[in-house]
């Protein structure tokens, strides 16, 4: 099959605002890829099970971070190029009138398009997911990947599939180990927007009583759901469609959203209704430049902030309903 691939060459500032234009357009399966992981991998060393990194992934550092769409090649997909160019366009001069903030480099949010054929590309990204310590107990590992437990190692075995993460990005990482931090055994967990399912299974091994993985696309609940059995959690842990704003029916001691600022914002409102009392709202996909602003929307929603911790750019906020 043939394919249009689009990739937009931006700034690790100007990530989030891509992602959160090109959903303005409908489109959200993307791809980042920010060279500052690689170099928070190779700070982090002590906390992986690998001696080395490939010399193509070091090559790969001096690559600008880029984010990427896939479509199948159509008269109408192409016209989506176009579409892409605007938005952009777009951005970039919202971002050098300030909007963002003085000082935003977003690059050149150039848009860049080819078309090739799946045959080589499907699994190449597969070289790059190798099992990973993400927190204290918790270890995810690819299922064509061999791991050695070792004593406290709680894994999850996953096979997300090209458009979604692998578990292994600090927004994840963060959202994990908050859950080691404030779950406890027996309460009921809300993974909004659920993706691959890895949140859902962590906090299902955490022994979580019951957990509950949403999401508004159906290929990600039909992939969290087949992680989710693969994992042996189904007893406990589901995944359904589902919007957290409207027709989810569901009352958690803990909500973890792993989204984006914009959305952590829209959904507060939504997050204390579905916490009972003094549960716990965990969100991450924020970058610290929003950090501020996040946690003052929070708390005009009635939550306390208890705690926030911040990785390689990103925060995580657990907040108190």
């Amino acid at each position: 099959m043939k394919y249009i691939e689009i990739n937009i060459e931006t700034e690790s500032q100007g990530i989030e605002a891509v992602v959160s234009e090109l959903m303005n357009l409908g489109i959200t399966d993307t791809v980042v890829e920010d060279p500052r992981d690689i170099e928070d991998l190779m700070d982090k060393k002590q906390t992986y099970d690998w001696d080395y990194l490939d010399d193509e992934i070091i090559e790969k550092m001096k690559d600008k971070p880029k984010v990427t769409v896939f479509f199948e090649d159509s008269e109408e997909n192409r016209g989506r190029i176009r579409e892409i160019e605007l938005a952009m366009a777009g951005l970039k001069a919202k971002a050098q009138a300030g909007d963002y903030g003085q000082g935003m480099d977003f690059g050149t949010l150039q848009v860049i398009s080819k078309v090739d054929d799946d045959a080589q590309w499907k699994d190449k990204w597969k070289e790059y997911f190798k099992p990973s310590k993400i927190s204290e107990h918790i270890v995810v590992k690819p299922t064509w990947e061999p791991y050695k437990n070792r004593q406290g190692d709680l894994v999850i075995e996953i096979d997300p599939g090209m458009a979604f993460g692998t578990g292994t990005h600090e927004t994840t990482s963060l959202c994990v180990k908050m859950l080691e931090s404030y779950q406890k055994e027996g309460d009921k967990v809300l993974d909004v927007g659920c993706g691959s399912g890895i949140l859902s299974i962590a906090a299902a091994l955490l022994s979580a009583e019951d957990v509950l993985g949403i999401d508004i696309d159906p290929v990600a609940v039909e992939v969290a759901a087949e992680n989710i059995a693969l994992n042996k959690v189904g007893a406990c842990c589901k995944a359904q469609y589902g919007d957290l704003t409207k027709g989810v029916d569901y009352q958690a001691d803990i909500i973890v959203a792993n989204l984006m600022a914009d959305l952590v914002m829209m959904l507060a409102e939504d997050a204390a209704k579905h916490l009972v009392k003094g549960g716990y709202f965990i969100s991450s996909g924020i970058l610290v430049e929003k950090e501020l602003q996040v946690v003052e929307h929070l708390r005009k929603k009635g939550f306390a902030i208890m705690e926030v911790r911040e990785d390689g750019g990103w925060c995580c906020i657990v907040a108190k309903a």
